[in-house]
């Protein structure tokens, strides 16, 4: 009976054995009088240390992130006045790799027994990771939203200044927020370094949809442009001046008859990208006397200020024809 017992006895503590090794956990007992550590096989693993009978929690300590040492040291040479169950959080080092640690025991000698305090340390990496992850990206909303309220204050001040009625002002304030819309619709993450935002070429695409009846695959509106990412901050920048140019075109430009056209296409010149915008089967045009709309001032300060290039009009016999240089540095950005 006592040997079928001490079996039982065994095989319940294997499987809480496989229980512990399931969840990651590793067993520490804490000499108080003489700060020696007895860990399991796991433990040794965690911290990166060879295996032996004792180890000093000063030795363990070597391998506490400098910024969390001196906090991880007050808080195990307290653990005796804390009363119940206590926890903490720290980073270790192992080689040049980071592991987040949750140290886990009873103070206030609770349970305590031959003089030594028991626990476990629980590798919390992959948590601890999501969180700053969140964090992050939490911080990253906050940003865009910020931008965008700006973005929006700014665009009312110059549709209230270059509009005459409300209706108009409505109207203009809403396409060009719409152009902006359609533009962060676009904002992913892209492999590599190729931008993180959008395609410039499904950018392109995007933004001129709403200008061609027969959809943005027709002949009416072409686009053709090499593979490149944009970032973020140049996609908006580049909404707004897509948005004024197809304005623009409905206006007076190719856009505004049956049978004109638009191609957009990209050429790559070392540090930069030029995007050029022709105009065919417009009416006849000519060119103003100045540039001093506000649209015109809003293209002229996006390109040259945020995207650190140019813009060149030439009005041509056949139509419209903007040539948009920009940095490609920028562009990506």
């Amino acid at each position: 009976m006592k040997k079928r017992n001490s079996e039982s006895g065994n095989w319940k503590i294997k499987q809480l054995r496989f229980a512990l090794d399931a969840a990651g956990v590793a067993l520490w007992a804490w000499n108080v009088d003489d700060d020696r550590l007895t860990m399991d096989q796991r433990g040794f693993e965690l911290w990166g240390v060879p295996v032996s009978d004792l180890v000093k929690f000063e030795e363990l300590s070597a391998h506490i992130h400098p910024a969390d040492r001196d906090r991880v040291q007050a808080a195990f040479a307290a653990t005796r006045a804390v009363v119940g169950a206590y926890e903490i959080d720290f980073r270790i080092l192992i080689g040049e790799d980071v592991r987040w640690i949750s140290a886990r025991g009873q103070g206030d000698d609770a349970g305590i027994a031959d003089q030594k305090m028991f626990g476990i340390f629980l590798d919390v990496t992959g948590r601890k990771q999501a969180e700053e992850g969140h964090e992050l990206l939490a911080g990253e909303m906050s940003h865009r939203v910020k931008n965008l309220l700006a973005i929006a204050t700014g665009l009312t001040h110059i549709s209230s200044r270059s509009t005459t009625t409300a209706a108009e002002m409505a109207h203009e304030l809403t396409l060009r927020l719409t152009a902006l819309g359609r533009a962060h619709d676009l904002v992913r993450p892209l492999p590599g370094a190729e931008g993180r935002a959008a395609l410039l070429g499904d950018l392109l695409t995007v933004l001129l949809a709403p200008y061609d009846d027969l959809g943005a695959f027709s002949e009416r509106i072409r686009v053709a442009v090499p593979r490149m990412g944009v970032g973020e901050r140049a996609a908006t920048t580049l909404a707004l001046i897509v948005h004024e140019l197809a304005t623009n075109s409905v206006k007076y430009g190719a856009l505004s008859v049956e049978t004109g056209t638009l191609d957009v296409s990209c050429l790559a010149e070392d540090a930069d990208a030029v995007i050029v915008w022709t105009e065919c089967g417009a009416p006849p045009v000519v060119a103003p006397q100045d540039l001093t709309g506000f649209g015109s001032k809003l293209v002229a300060r996006s390109i040259t200020g945020q995207l650190g290039g140019s813009i060149d009009y030439n009005w041509s016999s056949v139509g419209l024809i903007v040539t948009l240089r920009m940095r490609k540095d920028r562009l990506s950005a």
